[in-house]
């Protein structure tokens, strides 16, 4: 949900029951996003970011192909003067 600054302002008590409740409220200036409301509840611990980040990594690494890499997987299309083949 978006709502202005200066709309906010009358309805702050109910944008911060949307927000406990899961809903993300960004406030805006001239249209402009400048603040977001969420529920503390729903922000990630640091913690639980890194042990999600490092699950990330080991499962690209798992998939990660052994080979030539992108940069040089079409150089035959290229003759040794640089010029297509």
């Amino acid at each position: 949900m978006r709502v202005a600054v200066s709309n906010a302002k009358g309805q702050l008590t109910e944008l911060i029951r949307r927000a406990e409740a899961g809903e993300e409220v960004v406030l805006t200036r001239r249209g402009q996003p400048v603040a977001r409301l969420v529920s503390v509840a729903a922000s990630v611990a640091p913690a639980a970011r890194k042990k999600l980040l490092d699950a990330i990594r080991v499962s690209g690494a798992a998939k990660a192909r052994s080979g030539e890499n992108a940069a040089r997987s079409q150089d035959f299309l290229y003759r040794a003067d640089g010029l297509p083949g």
